[in-house]
């Protein structure tokens, strides 16, 4: 990343800090404020535009009422200008050549058609959704990384390449085209939480502690939350929930809380696990443990290994 100067003499270099205003006595640094060009030297300053709180005066002084800069810089080439990689047909190649970085995309099928102009946080990470999803449009990529970028620079880098796309082709990609949900990653369906009983006027034939014993036993994972996978009811079981979403792993949970389908659970549970506390979560019929041990395993990369068991 590269950022620039602005004096009074209008004058531009790069330096390798954040964006600075100089005047004669004093130097200003906005650490908000993030420039990323491919060139070194910018002549024409009527491309950038100031917010009105912020003047620049031949007195060398600056004025505003807001912080002291809020330039937004798309850090971009031209789209035309970008080199257009092509995508390797493994994931583990994939994830080698594109960066797990945010930035826009441009996707081209076999033959160089442009499908489809993407934004995202992590252009790593959808170039590989795109490769498994729509194999046969995704041949080859250009890549436009925006370092340390807010919603705005997204957008206007995502809208600069859309834009010099439509003036030569005429139209918008056929992916962004309004309808096209071929580029969209969907969300996964929550899977219904699993109840141990139809209903609390039921009588049991085997004990409680048993039910669960089954349950934990032919099932990979199961995690017992307060609250159902689609609602947590409690912060500890919102975590663990998003963890084994992260992860990607199939899962069933138990609302411990469901006192209809669920009675004397928590009681119970507690007593077969010899563990106070919820949410607890089983991965092969044995406790791995609550929120704080599933985070720590989650950050460490022991959870991933712990699931392909």
């Amino acid at each position: 990343m590269a950022a620039m100067n602005l004096s009074s003499s209008a004058h531009t270099t790069t330096t390798s800090s954040s964006l600075r205003l100089l005047t004669a006595s004093r130097t200003y640094t906005s650490p908000k404020s993030l420039l990323c060009f491919h060139s070194t030297h910018i002549k024409n300053l009527s491309f950038f535009s100031f917010p009105s709180s912020v003047s620049l005066k031949s007195t060398h002084t600056i004025k505003t009422r807001r912080p002291l800069l809020s330039l937004v810089v798309s850090a971009l080439g031209k789209l035309s200008d970008m080199e257009s990689v092509p995508v390797p047909p493994e994931s583990d190649a994939v994830s080698a050549v594109f960066p797990p970085a945010s930035g826009v995309y441009a996707v081209y099928d076999k033959n160089g058609d442009m499908q489809f102009v993407g934004l995202s946080r992590n252009i790593q990470s959808s170039i590989l959704y795109h490769q498994k999803s729509v194999p046969e449009l995704c041949a080859s990529i250009k890549v436009g990384v925006v370092d340390n970028p807010d919603r705005s620079a997204l957008t206007q880098a995502w809208k600069s390449w859309m834009e010099e796309h439509i003036e030569v082709a005429g139209k918008v990609p056929p992916g962004n085209e309004t309808g096209n949900t071929t580029w969209v990653r969907q969300a996964p369906k929550k899977k219904a939480d699993l109840r141990i009983t139809p209903g609390r006027h039921v009588q049991l034939t085997v004990p409680l502690e048993e039910l669960i014993d089954r349950m934990v036993k032919e099932n990979k994972v199961v995690a017992f939350i307060k609250g159902s996978r689609t609602a947590p009811q409690c912060g500890f079981s919102q975590r663990v929930v998003g963890i084994l979403d992260s992860e990607g792993v199939d899962y069933e949970s138990v609302d411990v809380l469901d006192d209809e389908h669920n009675g004397g659970l928590r009681e119970t549970l507690k007593r077969y696990s010899n563990w106070p506390t919820f949410p607890q979560v089983f991965v092969n019929g044995e406790l791995v443990g609550g929120c704080d041990i599933l985070s720590s395993m989650h950050e460490n990369g022991e959870l991933s290994g712990l699931f392909k068991k």
